[in-house]
Formats: structure tokens, C-alpha cells, sequence
């Protein structure tokens, strides 16, 4: 069973974006963790209302491999970025990518993301700009400095 196609129009129909979702097993039981996000966050009455209506397609298409427990949830302040249409929403913003071969020397490339095409991601790093290719993309998310993040705080105390 195809779950991402049972569970898009829901999320969609809710004015949400999909982000993930997989099936796991943790331990003894298993997981089906769905993972939406919207332009300016996400709450919690937001979530639990996508929670139920993705429960009830998921028990009116008669999907059923057992006990299992639905976790629905934002992807959080450091986002996993999964592919070219997740990258080009965060354009501009800083990310670590983790690449399955080296480029430029490098399989990690940390720094401000400053393009997204079709097929290629441009970062711009301490070291130079590096274009990887999606198909070598073996992990990305985007990274908070934590650092400046609470001075901005601080300094909006005041």
C-alpha cells in the first residue's frame, strides 16, 4: 500500500505540506511517523486535526498491518531536507549537507544554501561554493547557530 498517496490529500486538503512519511519499527512495536509543515510553523490543534483525518483515511482504505501507533508531527527547527522541491524552500538559509563521495575534497559541506535547481544544490561554504548533485546527497537538514539565534533573543528583550 502506497501510504505517501494515502495520506498527501489530507495533508494537502488541511493546507499543509507532506514532508515524510515512513513506517518503523521501534523496539516491539511499530511507528507510522508523517511529518507536515506549513509557511510559519505549525500547532497543535493543527496537528492533532491532521492526526484524525489522517486516521480515518487511513482505517476507511482498510489499511492494516497490525498494531501500530500514528505519529504525526512538524519536522522541527532543524528540518531534513529530502529533495529539490525541500531545498528550494529553504534557499537562503544555512544547512549541512553529507554527501555519499567527495566534492571539493569534502563529504560534508556546511553553509548557506544559495540554490536549488532540478538536479543540483549550490552551498555556499567557508571553503568556496560547492554544486552537489542530488543523486549523491546521502543526508541534508537545515542548521540553527543557536548562538546567534539567542542573541537575536536578547537583544529583542530589550
Amino acid at each position: 500500500m502506497d501510504l505517501e498517496a494515502l495520506v498527501a490529500p489530507v495533508v494537502e486538503a488541511a493546507g499543509l505540506a507532506l514532508v515524510d512519511v515512513e513506517m518503523r519499527r521501534e523496539g516491539k512495536r511499530r511507528v507510522l511517523r508523517v511529518t507536515v509543515d506549513r509557511e510559519g510553523g505549525l500547532d497543535l490543534d493543527t496537528i492533532a486535526q491532521v492526526s484524525e483525518r489522517v486516521s480515518r483515511r487511513l482505517d476507511v482504505e482498510g489499511f492494516d498491518p497490525g498494531p501500530y501507533a500514528l505519529e504525526v508531527s512538524s519536522p522541527g527547527v532543524e528540518r531534513p531536507l529530502r529533495g529539490p522541491a525541500d531545498f528550494g524552500r529553504h534557499v537562503g538559509q544555512e544547512v549541512r549537507v553529507r554527501t555519499s563521495e567527495p566534492v571539493g575534497g569534502a563529504k560534508v559541506h556546511r553553509g548557506r544554501l544559495i540554490a536549488a535547481g532540478e538536479d543540483t544544490v549550490t552551498i555556499a561554504t567557508d571553503d568556496g561554493e560547492r554544486t552537489v548533485a542530488y543523486a549523491i546527497v546521502a543526508a541534508a537538514r537545515t542548521v540553527v547557530d543557536w548562538d546567534e539565534a539567542l542573541k537575536k533573543a536578547k537583544r529583542s528583550e530589550r
